[in-house]
């Protein structure tokens, strides 16, 4: 169905998200955007607008995809949670057991829990590097590996913000001798036939919305974000598996594929993780404030937990946002996820309000506001 400009489906529950949706793209806050929401495996929202280019030649259809910067990360840190649930891998061991060279310059005792929750003290390369070099895994992860922690790690948090996908990414590679992307792949998004990319194949290109500048750049612990948003425009970017940054899909592959962690390890009707195991995200490991984002977090593994300053409906609810404003939200206790994404992108690395407007429409329609 097509209305004001918002094309698919919408559970009536759930109807007013494709009020929020319309509005945003009337009054400018959108271009071109889209929201899925799924609730005890199945999807009760699916809806998309707008345009996929700032020229609007180009309408956002079903099956447009777009990078999701940090939002990325939720598949990272989902991908190591299913390696972990298969007993392959442990949270609290060293790093080191796994990627020997990452002992050096004082790193022994660093757990891959202190990757997952941004407190290893690796929110950034010492040493100077290009956006070139993001395209370079070994000489991401080498560099990495060579240097110290620039705080005592597991003793505060400090956002990182494009080094986590390596740190994590490399221990997942160690262990199972494939990209992260690749595991991501094979082992979660091709068997729920989802539609997002660590490392977008080319074939998909024409598929790809373009992200549209905010007005200011952002600064992430006083420097600006290394990469150029147009970067993302290129086949280089879009082609490496940049696993903290770079992924690149839709609303409808986000809520998905993080079904799995809402319900219990089940999503299209496959079991891919135990419930333990999808609630090991739930277990804060560090809290405070950040030294990078200068803000309080809760840090789970890989995921931001509700609860602090933070009030969420539900208390075992996750979530995590990308630079621009797309979102993921997981709420274990009723059993959902909501997850939106955009083109139009506002000056914050934490989400915005575009997104909450659609996650208190959701939580209006589950009674829970």
């Amino acid at each position: 169905m097509d209305d004001d400009n918002v094309s698919g489906v919408c559970d009536a529950r759930f109807e007013k998200v494709r009020e929020v949706l319309a509005r945003n793209l009337a009054d400018g806050e959108d271009v071109g955007a889209a929201f899925c929401a799924t609730l005890e495996g199945e999807t009760v929202a699916d809806i998309w607008g707008g345009w996929a280019d700032e020229a609007r030649t180009r309408p956002w259809s079903r099956d447009t995809i777009i990078n999701v910067y940090s939002t990325t990360k939720t598949m990272t840190a989902l991908t190591a949670l299913l390696v972990a649930d298969r007993g392959e891998l442990d949270f609290d061991a060293p790093v080191a057991r796994y990627w020997p060279e990452f002992a050096a310059n004082g790193k022994a005792d660093i757990k891959v829990s202190h990757l997952m929750s941004h407190s290893a003290g690796l929110s950034d390369w010492a040493a100077p590097i290009v956006k070139e070099d993001l395209y370079d895994w070994e000489k991401a992860t080498s560099l990495l590996a060579a240097q110290a922690p620039e705080w005592e790690p597991g003793t505060a948090c400090g956002y990182h913000s494009i080094t986590q996908g390596y740190l994590v990414g490399e221990v997942i590679r160690r262990i199972t001798g494939r990209s992260v992307g690749t595991v991501f792949r094979e082992e979660i998004a091709e068997p729920l036939g989802a539609d997002f990319h660590i490392g977008l194949p080319a074939s998909e290109d024409g598929r790809v919305a373009d992200l549209i500048p905010p007005p200011v750049t952002p600064q992430v612990g006083g420097k600006p974000i290394l990469i150029d948003v147009l970067d993302t425009r290129t086949r280089a970017w879009r082609g490496a598996e940049i696993p903290a940054a770079g992924g690149t899909g839709n609303a409808r592959s986000v809520a998905e594929i993080h079904a799995i962690l809402a319900n219990g390890g089940v999503a299209k009707g496959k079991r891919f993780m135990s419930e333990a195991g999808c609630r090991k995200a739930l277990e804060v490991q560090i809290e405070g404030t950040d030294r990078v984002l200068g803000m309080p977090v809760r840090y789970g593994l890989g995921f931001g937990v509700a609860g602090g300053r933070l009030s969420l409906p539900n208390p075992n609810t996750i979530f995590w946002g990308g630079y621009g404003g797309s979102l993921a939200i997981i709420d274990m206790d009723a059993r959902t996820t909501f997850a939106y994404v955009m083109n139009k992108m506002s000056p914050t690395t934490t989400g915005d309000m575009r997104a909450f407007g659609f996650a208190m429409a959701m939580w209006e329609g589950l009674g829970l506001m």
